[in-house]
C-alpha cells in the first residue's frame, strides 16, 4: 500500500467499479457484517430549512449526514459525510488505517454513493423478488433513478421499465436514458397507480414527505425497494402496505428504529414489535430468500456505513493496484508550540 494517502476522484471510482462489481463488493461486506467482522457506526444527521424565496415557494429542507464503519480484520475504518441541499450534494468518504489511524484515502463519493444505494436494492431484489420477475416500476426520476434501475437489471432479466415522476419533462428524459444507456424498453406512466399496477418489482426513490404507495396499488407477489425516505421527515410507503408484507428487510434495524417513520408507525405498535424485521446482512448470510407464502416483500434502505465502506475499500484496493488516484502529503506535524507539554509549560508560566 502507498505511504502517502490517495485522493480518488469521481472519474477514478467509475474507472475501477461498475454496478456488478458494486453488488459483489456489497454482498461480501454484508457477509462480513453477519460474521461480526464489520461494524456499523450509528448514522447521524441534522436538518434545517432555508428561507422561502418569497414567491410562494415553500422553504427547502436540507440535511447534513454522517455514516461510517469499521472493517478491522481488513485494516480499514472510515466515514462518509455529505450535505443534501436543493442545490446539490458533494459527498466525501475518508478512509483510515484501523491499526495506526493513518489517513489512507479521501474518495469523492457521489458515484460511489449512487452505486452503493443501487447495489443495496440489487442485493435485496436478488434475495426477495420472485425469480421470474421481469418488469420494474420506478417512482422518482432524480439522480438515483438510473443506478436503481441498473442494479435491478443486474439481478433480474427485465423486459420493461415503467417510469413515473411528477414532472413530465424529467419523466421523459429518464425513460429516454433507460432506453439509450441501459438498452431496456421504458414506458412513461402518468400516475403512480398506472406505473405500479401488476409490476412484480417496485422501486421508490423520491423525496416525498407523506406516504403515497398504498396496499391496493401493489400486485400480489410484488417486491418493493423503498429507497427515498432516509430521515424521519420522509415517507413513501403507507402502513397498509407493511401489513401485507411477508418479509421486511432493512439495511440496519437499529437505524430503521430511529429514522424510518414508515416502519416506526407500523412496527412500533405491532403485537410482535420489530421481531419480523431483519437486516439485509442476515438475509444474505442465511440464504433464505423469498418464501412461497410471502405476499409482498419490502426492503427499506436508509444507507449505512458498512455499505459505503464495502465499496470504498474495494475501490481503494483497485486504485492502488491500477496506479490511479493522486498522492498527497501527510498532514503536517503538530508545531512544537501546540504540543501538550508546551501548552502545560505556558499555563504554568
Amino acid at each position: 500500500m502507498p505511504e502517502s494517502p490517495l485522493w480518488i476522484t469521481e472519474a477514478d471510482v467509475v474507472a475501477v467499479m461498475d454496478m456488478a462489481d458494486a453488488i459483489r463488493a456489497l454482498e461480501a461486506g454484508l457477509r462480513a457484517e453477519a460474521r461480526g467482522d464489520a461494524i456499523n457506526m450509528a448514522k447521524t444527521h441534522v436538518e434545517w430549512s432555508s428561507a422561502s424565496s418569497g414567491h410562494g415557494q415553500a422553504a427547502a429542507h436540507s440535511t447534513l449526514h454522517a455514516i461510517g464503519a469499521a472493517f478491522v480484520d481488513e485494516g480499514f475504518v472510515g466515514t462518509k459525510t455529505w450535505a443534501h441541499t436543493e442545490g446539490g450534494a458533494t459527498p466525501v468518504l475518508v478512509l483510515f488505517d484501523s491499526r495506526t489511524g493513518a489517513l489512507k484515502a479521501i474518495l469523492e463519493a457521489f458515484a460511489l454513493g449512487q452505486m452503493r444505494t443501487g447495489a443495496a436494492s440489487g442485493v435485496a431484489t436478488a434475495v426477495l423478488a420472485a425469480p421470474g420477475a421481469d418488469e420494474l416500476a420506478i417512482i422518482g426520476t432524480g439522480k438515483q433513478s438510473i443506478p436503481q434501475i441498473a442494479a435491478v437489471a443486474a439481478v433480474r432479466s427485465l423486459k420493461r421499465v415503467r417510469v413515473f415522476g411528477r414532472d413530465a419533462g424529467r419523466r421523459a428524459q429518464c425513460a429516454a436514458r433507460v432506453r439509450d444507456e441501459l438498452g431496456l424498453d421504458a414506458r412513461e406512466a402518468t400516475t403512480v397507480v398506472e406505473a405500479v399496477g401488476d409490476a412484480p418489482i417496485v422501486t421508490l426513490v423520491t423525496r416525498a414527505r407523506e406516504p403515497f404507495l398504498t396496499a391496493s396499488m401493489v400486485a400480489d407477489g410484488a417486491h418493493i425497494n423503498a429507497v427515498g425516505a432516509i430521515t424521519p421527515a420522509g415517507a413513501e410507503v403507507a402502513v397498509d402496505v407493511l401489513a401485507r408484507c411477508g418479509q421486511v428487510v432493512v439495511d440496519s434495524v437499529a437505524q430503521a428504529q430511529r429514522l424510518s417513520s414508515e416502519l416506526i408507525a407500523y412496527f412500533g405498535s405491532a403485537p410482535d414489535g420489530w421481531a419480523r424485521v431483519q437486516s439485509l446482512a442476515t438475509s444474505v448470510a442465511s440464504g433464505r430468500g423469498r418464501a412461497a407464502s410471502d405476499d409482498v416483500t419490502l426492503f427499506k434502505s436508509l444507507g449505512m456505513g458498512v455499505s459505503d465502506l464495502s465499496l470504498a475499500i474495494e475501490v481503494y484496493t483497485r486504485a492502488v493496484k491500477a496506479g490511479i488516484g493522486r498522492s498527497f502529503a501527510h498532514p503536517v506535524k503538530v508545531p512544537p508550540r501546540l504540543r501538550p507539554a508546551n501548552m502545560r509549560r505556558e499555563i504554568r508560566n
